[in-house]
């Protein structure tokens, strides 16, 4: 395995640096050149990004993703002030805004307090599950799910392992909740995010019609994890939590909850989302009793940081390689139908993960004739299609890691038994919905 990983990591290696000396060993004017170098940083970032890392390199998603853009820049693909376009400034300034406001919500102590709360009234291991599962989704709803999935994977570790329960079933819950929840508005995860900037279409719009195809996708979520763990939800067991009073300050606490209602609130009254998001973020700075530096030690700098560097690398190879004639041959392809898009869209997820895949998909929905209802199927099909594998989303990864880090260990099977099938099943659900 091991010269397996030192094979890729070379290839990457090589067929990025390769494409980017193209200009170079070709003339400067050489259209050739530049197209050669787009497609081969294209590929070789795609290629990292969807391994996760780049095998014998210590490097993450976010540096393969700055590497990409600046051999994109470099290489003449793009011009610098052409790549400082590329760069959604909708979409980071919304994402920076939802990470200081869950960053409150957390140091307050509202989350531990949400935990106490379930514990008190869990007294059944199902009654357990469809707390995780209600709190995941509604959460990741409206407030990012990898940030939902950091937050409480290891509140519900405490609470699984304080209640003497098999963690599993439970962390396989909050994942795969925060997946489908976060389908239901533009706020929730980051393909949504960038969904809702593309098209611009309004916050209770988007959520009207994806939030019922997640509703019933959380009633799966808990039926099929019933089924598949039945020696975890026997009927006679009853739970008798010792509940200690967690850590809070409750001002803080109020005051985060009310600016979090307000966001909401100005989502759905229809307010452009970066604004109201990155506003009240900046408001909830202004504390005496909390320093600014502990919410910034919240924030998912790098998770930003592969959002710039992804626009950039989509833009260098949108720019060079993509002529009238390959929009007419992707457009032939029918992904007009909604069976058909949400299949190439949940393939495309798998292949190179969801958020990349509408980054590739973004210049084909130009071509078709209803883009909005052509957004509505990729934001459903690329979030529903995380559930599939374990690596399927950044939401799963974090749970995985963060109860590996305590001793929990939840293999690719063990995963992939619940998730592939809640995943066809809401598949088929949401693209007979948005039909």
């Amino acid at each position: 395995m091991r010269a397996v990983g030192v094979v890729v990591a070379g290839l990457v290696v090589l067929l990025a640096l390769a494409a980017a000396a193209a200009p170079w060993l070709m003339p400067a004017d050489d259209a050739l050149a530049r197209k050669v170098a787009a497609g081969g940083i294209f590929a070789a970032s795609y290629l990292a990004l969807a391994i996760g890392k780049v095998p014998g390199l210590a490097i993450d998603r976010a540096g393969i993703a700055l590497v990409g853009a600046s051999l994109m820049v470099a290489s003449g693909a793009l011009t610098p002030e052409d790549a400082y376009r590329a760069i959604d400034l909708d979409t980071i300034t919304l994402l920076l805004g939802m990470m200081i406001v869950v960053a409150n919500l957390r140091l307050s102590g509202f989350f531990a307090l949400a935990n106490a709360w379930v514990m008190r009234r869990a007294h059944r291991p199902m009654a357990l599950l469809i707390a995780v599962v209600a709190v995941s989704g509604v959460f990741s709803a409206f407030l990012v799910n990898d940030a939902i999935c950091l937050v409480l994977t290891p509140l519900v570790l405490d609470l699984t392992i304080a209640l003497k329960r098999n963690p599993v079933p439970y962390l396989l819950a909050l994942a795969m909740a925060s997946n489908v929840g976060s389908m239901a508005t533009i706020t929730g995860n980051p393909q949504n995010i960038m969904i809702g900037s593309f098209s611009q279409i309004p916050y209770l719009h988007f959520t009207a019609a994806l939030a019922p195809i997640a509703a019933i996708g959380l009633v799966l979520t808990i039926v099929l994890i019933a089924l598949l763990h039945r020696s975890e939800f026997r009927a006679g067991t009853r739970l008798e939590p010792t509940v200690r009073q967690p850590r809070s300050n409750a001002a803080l606490v109020i005051r985060s909850l009310l600016a979090t209602l307000v966001m909401v609130g100005l989502f759905f009254a229809g307010q452009p989302p970066a604004k109201a998001a990155i506003v009240i973020g900046a408001l909830l700075l202004l504390t005496r009793r909390m320093k600014s530096t502990r919410v910034y030690a919240e924030i998912d700098w790098s998770l930003l940081l592969m959002f710039a560097g992804l626009f950039i690398i989509v833009a260098g190879a949108q720019h060079q390689l993509l002529t009238p004639r390959i929009v007419a041959t992707v457009a032939g392809m029918h992904l007009d139908s909604v069976p058909i898009l949400t299949g190439v869209t949940a393939a495309l997820s798998n292949l190179v993960s969801n958020v990349p895949a509408v980054l590739v998909l973004k210049p084909f929905v130009s071509a078709l004739r209803d883009h909005d209802s052509a957004w509505l199927v990729i934001a459903m099909a690329s979030t529903l299609a995380g559930n599939f594998t374990v690596l399927g989303s950044i939401a799963n990864l974090i749970v995985v890691e963060k109860a590996g880090a305590r001793g929990v260990a939840i293999g690719f099977w063990a995963y992939f038994r619940v998730g592939a099938p809640l995943t066809i099943l809401t598949l088929v659900l949401g693209a007979w919905w948005l039909s």
